[in-house]
């Protein structure tokens, strides 16, 4: 992991983001909702610039920052899916987007992000499909996400290291973090050897896959066997 100093320098090249994003950002600082770290939001806007998606998906909404952050980098006619199923979150970022002139471009979909995947039609390919849920089920909503990533899309995997207790053996967390570190552990596995991917993991923020899909099927079912 890249320590702190290091971090302060990185981060002094950054050349910022809008007010209102700076706003949200230090209102998730003083309720404790937490949102993606410094590091990421530079990786997203970066891919979301190159890229240029014109359907985004989103699995974790919060208080909608992640969604501003990519719907303000985003090309024009562009629009985002976001799901989120705590229900005192949902009003917090439906506000948000229309305090910030988004509602038109950020869809919120309330519920349980398996249910609502899976409802989810073939019919809408997803250019970027960005993961910031429960990470223990990550692995769960990963046969949706791959029938609903487009063909050279690109999926985005934020918090997989575990604030680094993925590398240890399971054995030696705690507890209650065990079923979660076996599942990111299958996940990542799945991930890397699925022949329809090309998927780099990268040890930024707490660590963060991307995976493109390189041909228009699939294989999920032969890609798992951790």
């Amino acid at each position: 992991m890249t320590d702190e100093r290091m971090l302060t320098f990185i981060h002094s090249f950054d050349r910022g983001k809008p007010d209102y994003l700076n706003e949200l950002e230090q209102y998730s600082l003083e309720t404790n909702v937490p949102i993606i770290r410094p590091q990421m939001q530079s990786l997203l806007r970066l891919l979301i610039t190159w890229g240029k998606p014109m359907h985004v998906l989103e699995v974790g909404t919060a208080i909608g920052f992640s969604a501003l952050l990519m719907s303000e980098y985003a090309p024009r006619g562009c629009h985002i899916t976001t799901i989120e199923k705590y229900e005192k979150r949902i009003p917090v970022a439906k506000e948000n987007f229309i305090k910030y002139g988004k509602e038109k471009d950020i869809t919120l979909l309330e519920g349980d992000a398996a249910q609502i995947l899976s409802g989810l039609s073939d019919d809408r390919a997803y250019d970027m499909i960005f993961m910031d849920a429960a990470k223990g089920q990550y692995i769960h909503f990963l046969p949706d996400i791959l029938r609903l990533l487009a063909p050279n899309g690109i999926l985005v995997s934020d918090n997989i290291l575990q604030e680094g207790e993925l590398i240890e053996s399971k054995y030696a967390v705690t507890r209650r973090n065990r079923t979660i570190h076996n599942r990111m552990r299958e996940y990542l596995y799945a991930l890397t050897h699925n022949d329809a991917l090309e998927t780099m993991i990268l040890p930024i923020a707490d660590g963060v896959t991307l995976s493109v899909r390189r041909r228009a099927e699939c294989d999920f079912e032969g890609s798992r066997g951790i």
